[in-house]
C-alpha cells in the first residue's frame, strides 16, 4: 500500500514539474499598437479593418491562441469579434494581425446617424483587445484610442 501511494505522488510531482516548466518567469508582454483603423468601402452597412502591430520582445516565439476585441466609435459600441487566425510572431520579431468586422445593427444605429452627418471626417474610437497566450499565462489586455480616417476609394 505504501508503494502505491509513492507512485501516485511521484506521478503528481512529475505532472506538476512539467506544468511549471512551461512557465517563463522572464516573459515580457508584447507591445501592441494600432497601425490602422479604417472604414472599408461598402455598398451596405459599413465594415471595418483594424490592423495591430505586435512586437515580441521575448526569446521565444509568440503563439497567440486567440484574440477577442470590441470597439466603440463616437461613444457607441459598434463592433466586436474574435479570431484564432493569428500568425506566429517570432522571437525578437514583430508581426501584423488584421481584424475585420461589420457593425452590429442595434449598436450601430446611432453610429450610422453620426457617420451620415460627418462625411469625410475622422471619428474617435476606443478599442479593447484581449490576447490569449495560453492556459498558464494571463491574458494580455490592450486598450487603445484614436481616430478613424475615411478610406480612399
Amino acid at each position: 500500500m505504501f508503494l502505491i501511494k509513492v507512485k501516485s505522488y511521484t506521478g503528481f510531482l512529475i505532472f506538476l514539474l512539467a506544468g511549471c516548466a512551461t512557465l517563463n518567469p522572464n516573459f515580457e508582454n508584447p507591445e501592441v499598437t494600432v497601425s490602422s483603423f479604417r472604414v472599408l468601402p461598402s455598398d451596405g452597412l459599413p465594415r471595418f479593418e483594424i490592423k495591430l502591430r505586435v512586437i515580441n520582445p521575448n526569446s521565444t516565439e509568440l503563439k497567440l491562441r486567440g484574440i477577442s476585441y470590441s470597439a466603440s466609435i463616437q461613444g457607441h459600441k459598434v463592433l466586436s469579434g474574435v479570431t484564432n487566425k493569428i500568425p506566429v510572431i517570432g522571437a525578437y520579431s514583430e508581426g501584423e494581425v488584421k481584424l475585420t468586422g461589420g457593425i452590429s445593427l442595434l449598436g450601430g444605429f446611432h453610429f450610422l446617424s453620426d457617420l451620415m452627418q460627418q462625411k469625410n471626417t475622422g471619428m474617435n474610437y476606443q478599442l479593447n483587445v484581449k490576447m490569449d497566450v495560453g492556459s498558464f499565462m494571463p491574458a494580455i489586455r490592450v486598450e487603445k484610442s484614436g481616430e478613424i480616417l475615411p478610406s480612399a476609394r
